[in-house]
């Protein structure tokens, strides 16, 4: 009898967020369902008790007030245990580092220690590690739609103004039907749709709007101060 190997298929943008439950450091959750209505940050990182991941954690639970402003819930993950999960945040309650203290961890950590969640979001890739998660993000909408997917290396901590700003240029885009600039931050012009049509494009070159600029016909700005 042949031996066969379950393939997950990596989800994509545009793709649903692939469902599952899990055990976490603040009870049982039902993925995403238990989310809808609400922006959602599923992060993973690589092991409970490392340098890298603690600054993450410290950094995630600081700005925990911002992303509950925009609608966001995070959601992290490890292929560590429940009991782990739990000593090693309550050992960064008492650790100091870049001014953060005090780091009480409130939002779910869930316990992976099948990888079966990991594999469903291709978190785990071999020539990283077997054992560990990289480090990925995934911003799900409110209806559970995946948006936007990061990769980092184990040795890279991440970026989370970066990962603030992604979502406010999401929702930037969704509410107003834009476009972000490249290094878009909220109050900056953004880019309207491209012209479908000859005439529409004649128009906009042609246009006398002052709160509308062309750089020319298929690049047109929306001015927001």
């Amino acid at each position: 009898m042949e031996e066969q190997n379950q393939v997950n298929r990596m989800p994509l943008i545009g793709d649903k967020a692939p469902e599952f439950k899990a055990v976490t450091t603040q009870g049982e959750i039902n993925f995403p369902i238990d989310y809808k209505g609400k922006w959602v940050i599923l992060f993973s990182h690589p092991a409970d008790f490392t340098p890298v991941c603690t600054t993450e954690f410290m950094t995630f639970a600081s700005m925990m007030d911002e992303f509950e402003k925009l609608n966001v819930q995070l959601v992290g993950l490890s292929v560590d245990s429940l009991y782990a999960h739990i000593a090693w945040l309550r050992k960064i309650q008492e650790l100091e580092w870049n001014g953060l203290k005090n780091i009480n961890v409130t939002f779910p950590l869930i316990e992976d220690i099948r990888m079966e969640v990991a594999k469903k979001y291709g978190m785990i890739q071999p020539n990283q590690s077997n054992t560990q998660a990289v480090r990925a993000v995934f911003v799900i909408d409110p209806e559970g739609v995946i948006r936007t997917i990061l990769y980092y290396p184990l040795s890279t901590g991440r970026n989370f103004d970066e990962i603030k700003r992604i979502v406010l240029a999401l929702q930037k885009a969704d509410s107003d039907k834009c476009a972000t600039p490249a290094d878009w931050r909220p109050g900056d012009d953004v880019i309207i749709p491209t012209a479908g049509s000859c005439g529409t494009a004649k128009e906009r070159m042609e246009s006398k709007d002052d709160n509308m600029y062309c750089l020319d016909w298929f690049m047109c700005f929306r001015k927001e101060k």
